[in-house]
């Protein structure tokens, strides 16, 4: 895993664009999260179809088109610092490849920030344009609009990352699976979504050297361990040098859960910590993807090397 290029971090009255790569997003959610990040001192603007529904298939924040659009003009509007993601849900795989990386390319680094669902387009600003992102609370999504914790942590990396350069595990949980510590460039982000997009044109070829940082909602134990063993046979956690794992709401009893955890991550051989606190359960940190960071599994902490923006 290589090093990617930091974006700048924001500072107080930056313009930041809002746009709903996948899924549909409802007004009062969207007002609601564009309050908060007033509240910030910041300036956001919703892109022209983030209210959008595909009329044909109504679990689309409008038509492919339409989603690729948007994120494209907002990543090349000098005007803007960063492009937030307004929700995730399902519908970036079927618009990452209308993307212009060449023109997004020459827009120059910012900050692209969004989770779940978005975990494709993360994948395709570090194989593509060799970005840091971050993979933290949605702009309009319910953590950010109801938890203070995911609010503060977001907003501390947007604004002050180097007041948040290590990591700990939430307070429930944060208990090594396999102790010990390791080094590596992070990446990850929802299972489901690694497994799918896995040998696609914009995906990471391989997590060899990596810390990969993996969560998901709603799946249960026996698809959890059908993700995990495609990335296990398809070579592709070969040498990863470490493992963290985020919130897995809605996946059956953690007991259950966690028995896939030992029985297909046990024997890696490499540092795993669980329950770290991110992804879709309440008060989720906000995770860098494309950092050199250290792992604790023991102490539950992930200190990055540098702060997540420069």
């Amino acid at each position: 895993m290589n090093q990617l290029v930091r974006p700048p971090r924001l500072a107080p009255g930056a313009r930041v664009a809002v746009v709903a790569p996948s899924g549909p997003v409802p007004e009062e959610r969207l007002q609601a999260g564009l309050d908060v990040l007033r509240g910030w001192d910041l300036d956001p603007v919703a892109a022209p179809h983030v209210l959008a529904r595909d009329p044909q298939l109504p679990y689309l924040a409008g038509t492919d088109a339409q989603r690729a659009a948007d994120l494209q003009a907002a990543w090349c509007d000098p005007s803007v610092a960063a492009v937030l993601c307004a929700r995730g849900g399902y519908g970036a795989q079927r618009m990452v490849d209308l993307l212009d990386w060449e023109a997004m390319r020459a827009a120059g680094p910012k900050v692209f920030a969004g989770f779940s669902d978005v975990t494709v387009l993360h994948q395709a600003f570090a194989t593509r344009l060799g970005l840091v992102t971050l993979y933290g609370p949605a702009a309009a999504g319910v953590d950010l609009l109801k938890h203070a914790r995911a609010q503060e942590h977001l907003r501390a990396t947007l604004f002050e990352p180097e007041s948040v350069r290590t990591l700990t595990a939430a307070s429930q949980g944060g208990t090594a699976l396999v102790p010990g510590r390791a080094r590596g460039v992070t990446l990850g982000g929802c299972l489901s979504l690694l497994a799918s997009d896995l040998a696609t044109p914009h995906a990471h070829p391989r997590a060899r050297g990596g810390l990969l940082l993996i969560e998901d909602v709603g799946e249960s134990p026996y698809r959890l361990d059908r993700y995990l063993t495609q990335l296990l046979r398809s070579g592709w956690l070969d040498g990863i040098a470490g493992i963290v794992l985020g919130s897995w709401e809605g996946c059956g009893p953690y007991e259950a859960v966690r028995a896939v955890w030992a029985d297909r991550l046990g024997g890696l051989g490499v540092p795993v910590v669980e329950e770290f606190g991110f992804g879709h359960g309440a008060g989720a940190l906000t995770m860098p993807l494309g950092v050199p960071a250290e792992l604790d599994a023991d102490a539950g902490t992930l200190t990055l090397e540098e702060p997540a923006l420069a």
